[in-house]
């Protein structure tokens, strides 16, 4: 397999499938496809397993919780990680660390020696798995498309997603029908194992930064702290949570809407399911044309609009006639939603803290998702199966149309290709092991104060997105004119990293400050170093 390179203007098609055309897109998204499938049969044939062991409601239930709570747990430590170290190598693990579980499992199976608890150890042990590699292939992806088709590349990873929910568990129910349960964990294995040598096949070129490592906490701090001060970002994690706690009121109760259908049973509940996956899958095909149409916003709430149509009509439906399509239609909301704000977050995260960014994407999903399926359940619990959708579809809708009331700046994309503008500074003496206090000092009209103050927000926000401890702005009681830009960053070292990480759009930051400067010369830059404690 060549190495990753970038690719040629022939192959820029912007259709649904264009990214395809990429022999490293369509080797990895090849490889996500049998991954995914693979996790869909781990948990049928994980549930299934535990039923025959044991018939308390309890230990059912917490396979399913076994499967999730890591993904939730360590979604940032996992981004961070992908972010720091070598992403070809950190895939590589993760996906042999799911193939190691899955022949564990195995193993265990075959030889009589699985119990409840082992099957939940190994089964949290591969949701472990599951959590580090999310990050990283999200990260990937951007990597290997050009910018104008990483829509498209999304909506594929939603297919392979969608396309595996559907394969997953057929070919789990059908090995389980004919051969039984240990036969989806040998094929599962076999498969993983496969799948973690296709991956070694990938080259890429990892570039080491000369300042070492980031440590594994520090590079947590920042990433919280980059999504705390992006407003861009802020916005999509909530839009997704608001419409992952609404929506996933359909999935959580879609079993008993199913036992409920008129002569529904277990293959009713498959075939909605079915349907919902097949929408999806048909609703990313024609993305590409929607996003021509309509802006990102306008998609994300049109596609709100249709699934809370799709779970009042579920609400009442009498039979598959009337639930398949609505069905159907769920599932083209969800890709449509899903895909837009992802892409939202993928387009308002520069390169260097894309995985942990998306982690946090992953975990606004997981953690509203589990919300939600707590909070629909009790409602239904309390009223009824269909009120509990009523309630939700509604809910949803004035939700989402209230964020897209109030938070009116997210079709603002700045501009975030890495720039070499600012010159990383050398000491002339060991600058020591404290924090670096730097400031800068601007001579301004004190007419023009407020507007610097204003323009100086933003800069605060950009310092500490790309890392600093603390920002502030000082001014000099006695010269009203001057003011003092103070920055702390947590070492020498990580001062450094922040000329790392500055973007177009900081240099465009820096020339609109430097308007307002009436000095001889440029600003004043000073850097000390805290002699004593050290704040992390």
């Amino acid at each position: 397999m060549p190495k990753e390179a970038v690719k040629p203007a022939a192959l820029h098609d912007f259709s649904a499938w264009g990214p395809l055309k990429s022999p490293v897109f369509r080797l990895l998204w090849g490889t996500w496809l049998v991954a995914n499938i693979c996790m869909w049969m781990n948990d049928v044939a994980a549930a299934w397993l535990m039923t025959s062991m044991t018939t308390t409601p309890i230990w059912v239930a917490l396979v399913q919780s076994a499967s999730t709570l890591p993904v939730f747990l360590l979604g940032l430590p996992s981004g961070a990680l992908a972010d720091i170290l070598d992403r070809r190598r950190y895939f590589i693990v993760t996906q042999f660390w799911v193939a190691a579980v899955a022949t564990l499992l195995c193993i265990a199976v075959l030889s009589g020696a699985m119990t409840p608890a082992l099957l939940l150890a190994l089964t949290f042990a591969n949701g472990v798995g599951l959590a580090m590699r999310w990050p990283v292939f999200s990260a990937i992806v951007p990597e290997l498309v050009a910018r104008a088709q990483l829509p498209a590349a999304l909506a594929l990873n939603g297919i392979a997603m969608n396309a595996s929910r559907i394969v997953g568990p057929l070919v789990a129910g059908a090995l389980i029908a004919s051969a039984g349960t240990a036969w989806v964990f040998v094929l599962n294995a076999a498969l993983s194992v496969v799948s973690g040598f296709v991956i070694m096949r990938w080259r890429r070129d990892h570039v080491p930064s000369p300042l070492g490592r980031e440590r594994l906490l520090s590079a947590m701090r920042v990433g919280l702290q980059f999504v705390r001060q992006s407003a861009r970002l802020r916005a999509v994690l909530l839009r997704v949570a608001l419409f992952f706690l609404h929506s996933t009121a359909l999935l959580a109760l879609l079993p008993l809407v199913a036992r409920g259908l008129q002569g529904g049973d277990a293959g009713t509940f498959t075939l909605l399911l079915a349907a919902m996956g097949s929408g999806a899958i048909v609703a990313a095909m024609y993305l590409p044309r929607l996003r021509q149409m309509m802006t990102r916003d306008t998609l994300v709430l049109r596609a709100t609009l249709l699934q809370s149509a799709s779970t009042a009509v579920m609400a009442f439906a009498p039979n598959v006639y009337v639930a398949v399509p609505a069905m159907l239609l769920s599932g083209m909301a969800w890709i449509t939603c899903a895909n837009s704000l992802s892409v939202s977050a993928q387009l308002s995260l520069p390169d260097w803290v894309r995985a942990r960014g998306m982690s946090t994407f992953q975990m606004a999903i997981m953690g509203a998702s589990a919300l939600g399926a707590a909070l629909w359940g009790q409602i239904a619990t309390l009223t009824s199966v269909s009120t509990g959708l009523q309630v939700a579809a509604l809910s949803g809708s004035v939700s989402m149309l209230l964020a897209q009331y109030l938070v009116r700046d997210l079709s603002i994309e700045e501009d975030l290709t890495p720039s070499r503008e600012f010159k990383a500074p050398v000491a002339n003496a060991p600058p020591g092991v404290g924090n670096m206090v730097v400031t800068i000092e601007y001579l301004i009209d004190p007419a023009r104060a407020d507007d610097f103050r204003a323009l100086m927000q933003e800069s605060r926000r950009s310092r500490l997105r790309q890392g600093a401890l603390e920002w502030e702005l000082l001014r000099d009681v006695n010269q009203p004119g001057r003011f003092i830009e103070q920055i702390v960053d947590e070492s020498w070292t990580e001062h450094l990293r922040r000329f790392d990480r500055v973007t177009a759009s900081d240099v465009a930051l820096r020339e609109r400050k430097l308007a307002f400067h009436l000095g001889d010369g440029p600003p004043l830059v000073t850097r000390c170093v805290v002699e004593g404690a050290v704040r992390v």
